[in-house]
């Protein structure tokens, strides 16, 4: 049950909406059990990000939520993968992308809770 809601400053062409889902869809397999066949994304574009006081460059904000316990090595994995994808799909640097986890017990679907 993980969800992926990826937050840009810069537009996102629908090819590169396409190539960002599929890619979220293979790297989050680096968390154990995780798979795109569960996974939700969400894509936001042009949204008003400033970081270090400034929205001057390409910036985005990622929220990764796991259903289960968190998992450091997987996590750190998967940072450096969503970084690689934004970079190579939107030309954001790594160092204007914040990765958030967010790791719960609590997932509801289909009109219950797991």
């Amino acid at each position: 049950m993980p969800c992926i809601r990826v937050q840009t400053s810069c537009a996102m062409s629908e090819t590169a909406k396409t190539n960002i889902k599929s890619a979220l869809g293979e790297a989050i397999a680096v968390i154990p059990g995780k798979s795109e066949n569960w996974l939700m994304v969400v894509l936001e574009d042009n949204a008003t990000i400033y970081f270090k006081g400034n929205d001057s460059e390409a910036s985005a904000y990622v929220n990764v939520g796991v259903y289960g316990s968190p998992n450091e090595r997987a996590f750190n994995a998967l940072t450096g993968e969503i970084c690689k994808i934004l970079h190579d799909e939107l030309g954001i640097a790594a160092n204007r992308i914040y990765v958030q986890y967010s790791t719960t017990e609590h997932w509801g679907w289909n009109g219950q809770n797991f």
